[in-house]
């Protein structure tokens, strides 16, 4: 069943790619460069995320092999920006840039002091389309700030990161990579990271159009009937045990009836491809607000017969390392 050959996204930076490779094994330490170390430009590389996987709204994440680059440069003053890929053109170059907003917050918590900052983005990671962009740029800034303090990313981090962004899901994923399962406490983000089994094999199916997250979470209810409650209960559970266990049970652990069905007005080309892809035998969910796809074939190759409407299909392999920051030079 080779109908559908997804165009890989493979690592662009030889020893700081993930792929899936043992986190931490040959690549730049997560976070923190060393104290002292006379650090002055750091390059970070973060991963893309998709979030809910059907029924674990605001709660499941995972990292996909798709990243960001940028590298962030301190100068005596001022602040340049430049951007290249996705965004290019369309994104603020200065401080209302998500980027430099999140550096900066998290700089001023860790006492850093940047007189100037030259700031460089290369972007791979499609924007609006739901799969993690604006969480990927605040944990890159966030990341880089604990980098150039010389500080180890830690639940501080995620609480900062979460807090600007809002998605501690997606926020997870970005920052630790592997799949995450996200929860609040009081006021508090907390996240517990797991390794997807081997045979999880994501396939991003992304349409041209864009998705805004506030205006598709507008459309959700305020309350679900109890029997939708404990059918998404169920699957959410069980979708943490087909990812990290038995893939063959993530066509049931994606089904869906918290969110997706009530945003289908806002994406209904994506829903018909979900749908089409279930009947086709393939575990397929929204990711995030949309309107992208997640696909989770058995071979990572999409069977024939399912017409993908206009969706560029992309392989994403699951990031188990998360974001990485190196010293720039």
């Amino acid at each position: 069943m080779h109908g559908h050959r997804p165009r890989p996204q493979g690592p662009r930076l030889g020893a700081a790619g993930h792929g899936r490779g043992r986190a931490g094994a040959g690549r730049p330490r997560r976070g923190g460069l060393g104290a002292g170390a006379g650090v002055t430009g750091v390059r970070v590389r973060v991963p893309a995320s998709t979030a809910n996987l059907g029924s674990g709204f605001d709660a499941l994440g995972m990292a996909l092999g798709l990243h960001d680059e940028l590298d962030f440069e301190v100068v005596p003053g001022g602040l340049a920006i430049e951007v290249t890929g996705e965004g290019a053109g369309d994104v603020p170059t200065d401080e209302r840039h998500l980027v430099v907003r999140a550096f900066r917050a998290a700089g001023a918590r860790l006492g850093l002091d940047v007189p100037g900052l030259r700031l460089r983005c290369r972007n791979a990671i499609p924007h609006a389309r739901g799969l993690g962009s604006s969480s990927a740029a605040v944990v890159a800034g966030v990341a880089a700030a604990h980098g150039l303090a010389g500080r180890e990313l830690d639940t501080d981090a995620l609480q900062l990161a979460a807090e600007f962004d809002g998605h501690a899901d997606n926020a997870a994923a970005s920052m630790f990579g592997g799949a995450v399962i996200a929860w609040t406490e009081g006021d508090r983000y907390r996240a517990v990271r797991f390794t997807p089994h081997p045979g999880v094999s994501p396939v991003a199916l992304v349409p041209a159009e864009r998705s805004a997250t506030h205006a598709t979470r507008g459309l959700l209810p305020s309350k679900v009937p109890h029997e939708d409650a404990a059918f998404a209960a169920a699957r959410s559970a069980l979708a943490v045990h087909a990812l990290s266990h038995d893939p063959s049970l993530l066509v049931k652990a994606l089904d869906d009836r918290l969110h997706e069905p009530y945003r289908e007005p806002a994406w209904p080309a994506t829903s018909r491809l979900v749908r089409a892809l279930r009947e086709a035998g393939v575990a397929a969910a929204v990711s995030g607000a949309g309107p992208t796809v997640l696909a989770l074939p058995p071979d990572g190759e999409l069977p024939d017969g399912v017409d993908l409407g206009g969706f560029e299909a992309l392989r994403v392999p699951v990031d188990l390392g998360g974001v990485c920051v190196a010293p720039l030079g």
